[in-house]
């Protein structure tokens, strides 16, 4: 019990000159680690715009995506009996929602009210050209343009089906801006942590050399490896957490700068913008702190012992 005891006392002193020889060289060392911290600060602040400005991309194409709709047409000797297999079919389908029947009439009503004074042009057919159709919508999780494309085409081979038609193109177009974000932001974030990660090294191995005779005399003194790399690893910390929460307080100043400023000019940006989740917030230090531990580590590897 003594021994786990002795050890405990060991570590929390060994903790405690530390976290003291960390703040004196923050504060001996206060205008390198202010650029440092402005600089892990600033690439921070540029992954985190990047991020909301997904956010919002990815928002707004979610919501152009509910409105995703599939139309089949059917033939015009399509029988009572094949609109109700038709339907069953459409409502037992679990990729399938809000399924809608219009018939010929309905379509042509709706036609004429669309044309409002133009519809005399529609007085030339004998009789009503357009077909009956089932509009629905699917899932967002099958709003992949191969998954939709076999659907239409299993569709379009049912009886009583003369014609499937759905926003190929725009769909295609959709997914492609989507994964090409996805990509974007797997690049920018890993520059991002290599920059971040490359700034705090650079940082500490400064220190390092500064305090190379220190190091040297500790060493002699028999000081443990724990002792001595410790206190550069706490100033690793603070230098991350401090630009994560700088570059924080930038994000939600330039969010509130946007709504409260630039809803002036435009005032439909106050329904296209959207701020990041309050947790967001909180892990971008702790990202910040993650990224320059991670460069402090590899400094400190430097450190013969």
């Amino acid at each position: 019990m003594k021994t786990v005891n002795s050890s405990n006392n060991i570590w929390l002193e060994v903790l405690r000159y530390s976290v003291k020889t960390a703040f004196k060289s923050i504060i001996h060392e206060k205008w390198i680690n202010l650029l440092t911290v402005l600089t892990v600060s600033t690439g921070l602040t540029i992954l985190s715009a990047f991020i909301m400005i997904n956010t919002n991309v990815n928002s707004a194409l979610q919501r152009w995506a509910k409105n995703f709709g599939v139309v089949v047409y059917l033939n015009e000797d399509a029988s009572k009996e094949d609109e109700f297999i038709l339907k069953k079919r459409f409502s037992e389908d679990a990729d399938i929602e809000n399924v809608n029947f219009v018939s010929k009439d309905r379509a042509f009503e709706e036609i004429k009210k669309t044309l409002g004074p133009n519809a005399l042009i529609l007085d030339v057919f004998n009789e009503n050209p357009l077909p009956s159709s089932f509009e629905f919508r699917l899932k967002s999780n099958s709003l992949v343009p191969s998954v939709v494309k076999q659907k239409a085409a299993q569709i379009g081979q049912w009886p009583g089906v003369q014609e499937v038609q759905y926003g190929e193109k725009w769909l295609a177009s959709l997914n492609t801006i989507v994964n090409a974000m996805k990509i974007v932001s797997i690049i920018f974030g890993t520059a991002i942590f290599i920059a971040v990660t490359f700034i705090t090294y650079s940082t500490i191995r400064i220190f390092l050399h500064r305090r190379k005779e220190e190091i040297e005399t500790l060493k002699l003194l028999g000081a443990s490896r724990s002792f001595i790399r410790l206190p550069f690893l706490m100033e690793g910390l603070f230098i991350g957490t401090m630009g994560g929460a700088l570059s924080s307080l930038a994000i939600f100043g330039l969010y509130s700068f946007t709504m409260y400023k630039m809803v002036e000019f435009l005032p439909a940006i106050r329904f296209i913008v959207s701020s990041l989740p309050l947790y967001v917030y909180l892990i971008i230090p702790a990202a910040g702190a993650a990224m320059s531990l991670a460069g402090s580590f590899m400094a400190i590897g430097k450190i013969r012992y």
